[in-house]
Parts: structure tokens; sequence; C-alpha cells
């Protein structure tokens, strides 16, 4: 697909990607290469591989890294229990000359996210989604995997990939990323949208909201990200509110401005920043003005 289409088939399943975004997707389909995707968290790194996924008709397989996450949850283990009964069964039946001795052969073997991926028959896209959560350790299972498309098990030796897929990590920037990790990725910076964009996004999920309405949220929600928020509402809480407002009858802002305090929860996601947001604040961000 080129970015043309990208973009245009992207819009189509509610996802509004700029040139930039869709000619790094257009590369990294013609290079095989994994993308990494930075940003603060509700920008929409996620949804990149789900549009992916939707748009080009493949299997998405999702890994969500955490701290402590190691190749037993990401890449295979052994069905320990089935090895056991297996071995349970030799004992008690010795002389078959059926009998499967190998207790590592790939009936017992597990199949988790990344070997899942490279195994399918049909090409998928791998979601590798906030890996700044794992450690440095668990970059290393990684670098195999997106170097080669291979992975090796000690016990059956190297898993070359069936289908390559293509391959989505994404991270929030709690920790710096290896050199070496960025070195086989290509890479794009998602940051908070523009107001058009962001007016654009919200018409495309929402497409029956008031027009002023719109404005006014978009406005509201531009302006509040400059406060200094801990957690600064990112388009799933835009969209959240919005959905709100209008399940609450809701055409504009300025009528009463109340209901911006009432629904701040679709909005805010600390205490503190809670505290933040009071009327006075809140008629300074719908005041009118550049």
């Amino acid at each position: 697909m080129n970015p043309t289409e990208i973009k245009s088939d992207s819009a189509r399943v509610g996802y509004i990607a700029d040139d930039e975004l869709c000619t790094t997707l257009h590369l990294m389909q013609q290079l095989s290469r994994p993308l990494l995707v930075e940003g603060e968290a509700g920008v929409g790194k996620t949804a990149i591989a789900k549009v992916l996924s939707e748009v080009l008709g493949r299997a998405l397989v999702r890994l969500q890294c955490y701290e402590g996450l190691d190749a037993n949850a990401a890449i295979y283990e052994w069905n320990y229990s089935h090895q056991l009964l297996s071995i349970k069964q030799q004992e008690h039946e010795p002389s078959s000359s059926n009998a499967d001795t190998d207790i590592f052969a790939e009936r017992f073997l597990l199949e988790r996210p990344l070997l899942q991926a490279i195994r399918s028959p049909d090409p998928t896209v791998l979601l590798i989604d906030e890996v700044d959560r794992a450690d440095e350790a668990f970059e290393a299972f990684l670098l195999e995997l997106l170097s080669d498309y291979q992975i090796t098990i000690p016990e059956l030796g190297t898993i070359t990939a069936t289908s390559i897929p293509l391959v989505v990590l994404t991270s929030n920037g709690t920790r710096e990323l290896s050199d070496a990790l960025r070195r086989r990725c290509l890479y794009h910076y998602l940051d908070y949208p523009d107001a058009s964009k962001e007016l654009k996004i919200l018409k495309t999920r929402q497409p029956d909201v008031d027009e002023t309405l719109a404005g006014q949220v978009v406005q509201f929600v531009q302006r509040l990200r400059q406060e200094e928020l801990r957690k600064p509402p990112g388009i799933a809480e835009t969209l959240d509110w919005v959905s709100a407002l209008i399940s609450m009858d809701v055409t504009t802002l300025t009528d009463d401005p109340s209901v911006i305090l009432s629904t701040r929860a679709c909005l805010l996601k600390t205490r503190d920043d809670v505290g933040r947001i009071g009327p006075t604040l809140i008629d300074e961000l719908l005041s009118p003005g550049p």
C-alpha cells in the first residue's frame, strides 16, 4: 500500500494519520522493518497497530510489556503438566514401542505472542506495547526477532519465521531504550494533535456531534493541555468526554460551565489534576481569544 492508500484506508476505519506517519508505515512494509512509536500516553500509538491489522486484513498479536517480563511469558514455555504426565506414562509403560520419550518435543511447546507471530501461517501485525516498561534484559530477547525474524529455543534449535509480521513497538518514554533496539527500527514520534487534527478525529469518531460543541471541546482540551497537569488528557479522554456530553444532551459548554465540573472525571485522571480545575480556570479556558 502506498502512503495515499494508507491515509484513506486509515480514515475509513476512524484513524486520522498525517502524511509523515503514512509514509513511515509504507516504508515499514517495503523494508520489512519494525516501527518504534514514541509519545505521551493517550496519543494513539497502540491504535496504529490496530489500524494496520484492520486495513490489511491481518490478525493482531499483542504483547503487553511490564516489569519482570521474561521469555516464558513473551516467547514460549513448556507445558510442564503434560510433560509430567508423559513421564509418568513412560514409567508405567516402559516397554511401549510407540512411547515418545522426548519431553521437549513440539507437542509440549506453548506459544506465547512473539513465537505465535512468526509461526503464524499467515502474516500478522505484532504489537509490542509499552516496551519501555520491560527491562533491558528483555530487549536482548527482542534483538534476534527484530533482526532476523527468528527465535532460538535451546531444546529445539532456531525457529525461523513462517511469515514476516509487521512489528509495531510503542514506548511512553519511561525508560531510555537501547541503541541496539533503536537501530533495528524505523522511528516515529506521535505528539498530541493540533486543534484542526483533533477536531477532524472527533468528527470522524462522533459524526453526529453538534458543530458548536465540537469546536468548544477541542478548544478547551487544547488549552487544558497547556496547564501544568500530571496527566494531560489524550485523544481517548477527549472522545470519552464528548460521548459523556452527548449522552447528557449538552450542545454548548458556555451555557452552563458547571457541566465541565461534573464531567471532568472523563478528562482528568489524578487527584491533583482534578483539584486544579475549578470554576475560575474553567472560565479562563472557555474564554474567546487566542
